[in-house]
């Protein structure tokens, strides 16, 4: 179905586009298509930042390949903070994420972590509690000031 791996500089470009197209079309709650919320969001996933994103962390950025490409891109650092974890809007609820984010916790494991921890939007909120992560402190300001919520789950 899905291969999970490291990303390969020269996908920046696919990778950007699976992080723009899911902010734009799945993170509405968020930003409301207010260009002063989501103008700053987007305005570092372009293609030349995605891939020094990959050259700085070539282990922990990984994408969610599938027949079509790409369809889902996470990065997470060797402590456990889960830095980006986006789907493509083709893929949404075909259990991509989840796949992804097992991969990020597996990847953290490796490299010690005992524990993952995210700043949650309010769009993906209920999919990490799903997934046993847990409120750990208030809401704090995201892109133009929306609330998002810090959680964490054990690990390893």
């Amino acid at each position: 179905m899905w291969t999970f791996r490291p990303a390969r500089p020269d996908e920046a470009a696919a990778a950007c586009a699976v992080l723009r197209s899911s902010i734009e079309e799945l993170c509405k709650a968020d930003h409301g298509d207010d260009p002063a919320i989501l103008g700053p969001w987007l305005a570092n996933k372009t293609p030349d930042q995605v891939e020094g994103w990959i050259n700085a962390n070539p282990m922990g950025f990984l994408v969610a390949v599938g027949s079509d490409g790409i369809v889902a891109v996470g990065s997470v650092s060797d402590h456990g903070e889960i830095r980006l974890n986006y789907v493509a809007p083709r893929a949404r609820f075909q259990g991509v994420t989840k796949g992804l984010l097992r991969a990020m916790e597996h990847r953290a494991a490796e490299a010690g972590a005992t524990a993952c921890t995210l700043i949650s939007t309010k769009t993906a909120h209920a999919f990490y509690l799903g997934y046993g992560y847990i409120d750990a402190g208030a809401p704090v300001p995201s892109y133009g000031g929306t609330p998002a919520v810090p959680m964490r789950r054990r690990i390893g």
